[in-house]
This record gives structure tokens, C-alpha cells and sequence, in this order.
């Protein structure tokens, strides 16, 4: 699956729990077409003490989006993108103002 998303990209989430919400990638997962964006999705994860005598705690952890829920960001609006070829590189291209993401 292609994502039009990538890592280090600003998005708006457009549906689920977060709807509104904006953030980073942090990681992309092409191949289940899922994206982790900071702060959002957040889920709590019981951590087991690893040392005896030691306490285990409670950790917040972004989960994964479907990569589908989520939409670029160009200045401060969530935009659609498209593919255009620029001087023979396919690079990515706001539908909205044409300019380059």
C-alpha cells in the first residue's frame, strides 16, 4: 500500500477518538498502512518491574492509525495531496494550491 503520508510530516487526524487533533509521525508502517503520530491514540501500558525490589509503572504509549484517517497539513488546513513530476522527480504536490509538500 502506498501512503500519501510519510515520517516527520504534520497531519490533522479527519476520524476516530482524536478527530481535530494535530501532530508529527513519528513512525509510518507502509505495508498495514498504519501511522504513529505523537499524542495521539494515546493507550496505557502496564510496565512489569524488571529489577526485584523495584516498582512497575504505569507508561502512556501512541498507538497506531490507519493511515487513511489522516490528512496533511499546509499552513494550519488540512489539504489533499497528489504526485507530480518535476524535472523528472515525482515529488508530492497540494491539490489545493499546487504548490510542493
Amino acid at each position: 500500500m502506498k501512503l500519501k503520508v510519510k515520517k516527520g510530516d504534520n497531519i490533522m487526524v479527519m476520524a476516530g477518538k482524536d478527530k481535530g487533533k494535530t501532530g508529527k509521525i513519528v513512525k509510518a508502517i507502509p505495508a498495514e498502512g498504519l501511522v504513529v503520530v505523537e499524542g495521539i491514540n494515546m493507550h496505557k501500558k502496564h510496565q512489569k518491574a524488571t529489577k526485584s525490589g523495584s516498582k512497575g509503572q504505569t507508561i502512556e504509549k501512541a498507538m497506531p492509525i490507519d493511515a487513511s484517517n489522516v490528512m496533511l497539513m499546509e499552513n494550519g488546513k488540512a489539504v489533499r495531496s497528489a504526485r507530480k513530476i518535476i524535472a523528472g522527480k515525482s515529488v508530492r504536490v497540494s491539490k489545493k494550491t499546487g504548490k510542493e509538500i
